[in-house]
C-alpha cells in the first residue's frame, strides 16, 4: 500500500482550516481528514481537535476489536461520537468558538475491507478500472435538494447555498454519521479530499490527476486546484492498494 498526503492553503484565504492525520501503525491503518469552520480560528481548532480526538480514541481502543465487522462499525461511531462532543464541549467553554465545527472523515483499512465515518461535505472516492465512484454523500443543503429532484446535479455546481451543510462535527452534543463499508480491491486507489478540492476539479479531472502521476498525485491535485482558483484550503489523501 502506498500512501500521499499533502495541504494547501490555496489561493485566497490567510489561514488553513484544514487537518488531517496517517497512521504508521501497520496494525491500524486509519485516515482522517478534517475541514474546519466557523469564526477567527474556529474552523481551524475544530478540525485539529476531531482529528486528534478520533486518532486518540482509535488508538486506545481499536486492539479491543477482534475483527469483528459489527465492533469496528461500532468503534468508528463511537470514535466520531467521542470527537464530536470534544469539538462540542470546548466551543461551549469559550465564546469565541461557539459557532466552530468541522467536517470529518475516518477511513478505516483492515484485512482488505475500507470502513468509512462520513460527517459533512469532505469526500472519499474509489478509482478502480479507470472509473470514478464518489463513495460518500455530501451532507448539504444542495445535496439535498439534488436527491430531491428539485434541481439537477449541474445547477448545483454553481448553486448559491453550495457551501451550507445540513450536518457537521461539534455544532450539537451528537452527531450520526454515515457508516460505508467495502471491499478494497486490488489496484484500487482512494482518494480523501476536502472540498476546496471538489469544488475546483470535476470527478473525472480527478481521477484523471491521480491515475496519471504515479509519484505525487496529491500534489498535482493541489496544484490544479490552484490554477482553477483554490478558493479554499485544499486536502488530498491518497491511498493506493
Amino acid at each position: 500500500m502506498l500512501v500521499f498526503a499533502s495541504t494547501d492553503i490555496g489561493m485566497s484565504r490567510n489561514m488553513n482550516q484544514d487537518y488531517y492525520y496517517i497512521s504508521d501503525d501497520e496494525e491500524l491503518s486509519i485516515f482522517i481528514l478534517a475541514d474546519g469552520m466557523g469564526g477567527y480560528n474556529g474552523g481551524e481548532i475544530a478540525s485539529k481537535i476531531a482529528v486528534e480526538s478520533a486518532r486518540k480514541f482509535l488508538e486506545e481502543n481499536f486492539k479491543k476489536v477482534q475483527n469483528d465487522r459489527k465492533q469496528i462499525v461500532n468503534i468508528l461511531k463511537s470514535a466520531t461520537n467521542y470527537a464530536n462532543n470534544t469539538v462540542y464541549e470546548i466551543s461551549k467553554e469559550n465564546k469565541n468558538l461557539e459557532e466552530m465545527g468541522t467536517t470529518l472523515e475516518i477511513c478505516l483499512i483492515n484485512n482488505n475491507k475500507i470502513y468509512i465515518s462520513h460527517i459533512g461535505d469532505s469526500r472519499v472516492y474509489s478509482i478502480i478500472d479507470g472509473k470514478i465512484q464518489r463513495l460518500t454523500m455530501d451532507h448539504s443543503y444542495v445535496e439535498k435538494l439534488v436527491r430531491d429532484g428539485t434541481i439537477t446535479r449541474e445547477e448545483a455546481e454553481n448553486h448559491p447555498k453550495k457551501h451550507v451543510l445540513i450536518k457537521a462535527l461539534g455544532c450539537v452534543p451528537e452527531v450520526e454519521p454515515d457508516i460505508i463499508e467495502a471491499e478494497l480491491k486490488k489496484e484500487e486507489i482512494i482518494v480523501i479530499c476536502s472540498d476546496g478540492l471538489t469544488n475546483m476539479l470535476k470527478d473525472e479531472q480527478i481521477k484523471n490527476i491521480v491515475i496519471n502521476n504515479i509519484e505525487n498525485p496529491e500534489k498535482e491535485l493541489i496544484k490544479e486546484a490552484n490554477i482553477a482558483g483554490g478558493y479554499d484550503n485544499i486536502t488530498a489523501i491518497i491511498i493506493r492498494n
